[in-house]
């Protein structure tokens, strides 16, 4: 009797539950064990169909899962296959569409060709192919191979390539020179116990290897970086702000089996030009007073003068010289520093304030200069000029009397003689 034709459907079905079985060896074994149907049969017996689908896919063993990754394009990415117990000294490969000869891009056999890298660690069983500088080409499926006499192992792998940048969202922070700012980045729950940190840029493939901080060393010079897990919100302060902080930042969460998440900043320190400023003269050996107004709420702050090119290195004159003296009027708004006896070297910059903090608009900036000898403005001439006497007319007369004199006692003498 003639075997009906099995319905289209029915195959479907049928080979998807061969692929599922094929992860049992014994099934191609089995399989390859059915007796044939007569030579001269017209139809194909389902015996015959199961065995000839399984050569056609060479009585490949498919794990059920995928293992989706994700890579950034111009990066690298790590590509983790793991086997079964026995398998360790098996070779491995990494092969992408029918996994033939020429598909195979890397095997441990020769660990390095091209941009391809693998490594197999026999003890945890995971063997791991690095892709360096992906392209957008490189998207798409790949097999991880494990080699065996005629039914290799596969496991196959999704990779999705994206744009190395973020993101759509910017935080802009705005500071000023010398301030200490705070940058706050928040995360989902899933990640409280994740790695945070945060870097300078844009390009999430490097961040974390170019990292400023993270929240394994929490302090690292002039950043400091504490993580709220009841808030899910790690905030990150910078101290003594320069216009070079100034940029583009990333903060970034570590995921294990997936991308970083991130959230970009966008930091601008301005440089503080606009504090009120004075120019005052004293005398050397005279005193002098200074006057310093602050703001209403700053009543109860601590108040200071202090000397220096910057605001940021500065001596607080009050407290290191005996011939400065602060007194503070709360009524007016302001304090005045009493200087009791000038000297020339206390000529210079100085900065008075009342918020530790260096507030942009709460200091006084006063350059003082000192003179040792002040004059009047009257300009003394230095060029040695020829002196003449001024003889009054009456003087002159004596002059021409003289000669007429002297001859009358030349007379009176030569009588007497």
């Amino acid at each position: 009797m003639e075997e009906s034709a099995i319905p289209s459907v029915l195959i479907v079905q049928l080979c998807t539950s061969l692929l599922i079985a094929l992860q049992d060896h014994s099934v191609c074994i089995i399989l390859s064990n059915l007796t044939f149907q007569s030579a001269k049969a017209k139809m194909w017996s389902l015996q015959n169909l199961l065995f000839i689908l399984c050569i056609a896919l060479r009585c490949v063993t498919s794990a059920v899962g995928v293992i989706h990754v994700t890579g950034y394009v111009g990066g690298e990415v790590n590509v983790s296959c793991s086997y079964n117990e026995g398998y360790e000294s098996y070779e491995k490969y990494l092969c992408k569409n029918g996994c033939g000869s020429d598909d195979v891009l890397i095997t441990t056999s020769n660990s390095v060709k091209n941009k391809y890298r693998i490594h197999d660690d026999k003890t945890a069983r995971i063997f791991t192919t690095t892709i360096s500088d992906l392209q957008s080409v490189d998207a798409g499926k790949y097999w991880c191979g494990v080699s065996k006499n005629w039914n290799d192992i596969y496991t196959e792998v999704d990779l999705k390539l994206v744009s190395d940048s973020c993101c759509d969202t910017v935080t802009k922070v705005q500071s000023y020179e010398g301030y200490s700012e705070s940058v706050s980045c928040r995360y989902e729950s899933q990640y409280q116990n994740s790695l945070k940190y945060i870097c300078r840029g844009n390009q999430p493939s490097t961040c974390l290897q170019d990292a400023l901080i993270t929240s394994d060393t929490k302090l690292n010079g002039r950043f400091r970086l504490d993580d709220d897990k009841v808030l899910g919100t790690f905030t990150v302060n910078i101290n003594s702000l320069t216009q070079n902080d100034s940029g583009s930042y990333l903060c970034g969460v570590q995921r294990n089996s997936e991308l970083d998440v991130f959230s970009a900043i966008e930091l601008e320190v301005e440089e503080w030009c606009c504090v009120k400023s004075t120019k005052i003269n004293g005398t050397a050996g005279h005193p002098l007073t200074l006057q310093c107004p602050y703001p209403p709420q700053h009543w109860d702050n601590r108040k200071f003068l202090c000397k220096g090119d910057h605001r940021n290195n500065c001596s607080d004159m009050v407290a290191s010289q005996s011939r400065f003296t602060l007194q503070d009027d709360a009524a007016s708004s302001s304090f005045i520093v009493r200087i009791t006896k000038l000297e020339a070297a206390d000529g210079g910059t100085y900065w008075c304030g009342s918020d530790s903090q260096w507030r942009f608009g709460n200091y006084t900036k006063i350059e003082l200069s000192v003179c040792l000898h002040c004059t009047s403005n009257v300009s003394l001439g230095t060029t040695a000029e020829t002196q003449r006497t001024q003889i009054p007319d009456s003087a002159l007369c004596v002059v021409h009397v003289a000669p007429s004199v002297l001859l009358l006692m030349s007379v009176l003498v030569i009588c007497c003689l």
